[in-house]
């Protein structure tokens, strides 16, 4: 049994608070907010009945009131569905609504990462799928941008929700760009932690804000007439109409095989 007078599930919780506190410096979000969850499972019931999950959740004003100094105490522990706060300071975020809507929709995801962040922003304003080009990031595959729905709003969590349904197993490492809002990742698996989960996440926001910045750069350039298209280990993806009037969600989808047959002979 847990330690009297110890906080429920104490590591997580306070794993959860340094890495907000990473995201907020890293301005991977801002201070109009954004939240994060990631399940976890009393397994042999110290804190109630074993094997029930809960969800870790940041709390409401993490940014504003906080600029993401959270301490762990202040994360909440919340019983699904019934959004009763089990332990932790603060109030549920109303988007509580989306991360439900996400876990529902898939089980095996373990976190729902949401947040503002900086360069994914300008392409979430603009309402066209975020270019996908460097090594680390094509993992995370396409990168689409959902109609505008109002923050908070149940017509967001549903069409969060029927999107996820939509892709199966690609919302076990995924991202979505919410047109004017910020991104939406989501990542599991079957034999995956929540903790684990949240930390990819992170990885994922992390280097797709370099990964923004480079798909805008190459924008400009194909603008300028540098380059005709967006390149990603060594070959085109496509042009900007593809992005911008066809909207197609572009990444390096070829096997290494398969790129080793196109790149040119070494003189």
């Amino acid at each position: 049994m847990i330690d009297v007078g110890r906080m429920i599930f104490e590591h997580e919780r306070e794993d959860l608070a340094k890495v907000i506190r990473v995201v907020f410096d890293r301005n991977d979000t801002n201070v109009a907010g954004g939240n994060f969850s990631f399940k976890v499972t009393d397994r042999n019931g110290d804190y109630g009945e074993a094997g029930k999950e809960y969800i870790l959740m940041t709390p409401t004003m993490m940014s504003e009131a906080y600029f993401g100094r959270i301490t762990a105490s202040q994360i909440l522990v919340v019983e699904p569905h019934t959004r009763k706060i089990i332990e932790g300071e603060g109030k549920l975020t109303r988007e509580i609504n989306m991360h439900e809507a996400v876990y529902d929709a898939n089980p095996d995801i373990k976190t729902v990462f949401h947040s503002h962040a900086k360069e994914q922003l300008v392409w979430a304003t603009m309402g066209v799928p975020l270019p996908n080009l460097t090594e680390v990031t094509q993992k995370v595959k396409s990168i689409p941008v959902l109609p505008f729905r109002e923050n908070c709003s149940e017509e967001l969590a549903q069409l969060v929700s029927d999107n996820i349904k939509k892709i199966g197993d690609d919302a076990l490492t995924h991202e979505y760009l919410l047109n004017s809002h910020g991104v939406l990742i989501t990542v599991g698996g079957k034999g995956m932690s929540g903790l684990t989960a949240l930390h990819k996440a992170v990885a994922i926001v992390d280097t797709m804000e370099y990964n923004a910045h480079i798909a805008l750069e190459q924008t400009k350039l194909i603008r300028e007439g540098v380059t005709d298209g967006f390149y990603s280990k060594g070959i085109k993806l496509g042009t900007l109409e593809d992005v911008f009037v066809d909207k197609k969600a572009l990444y390096n989808d070829k096997s290494n095989a398969e790129l080793e047959k196109m790149q040119p002979e070494n003189n």
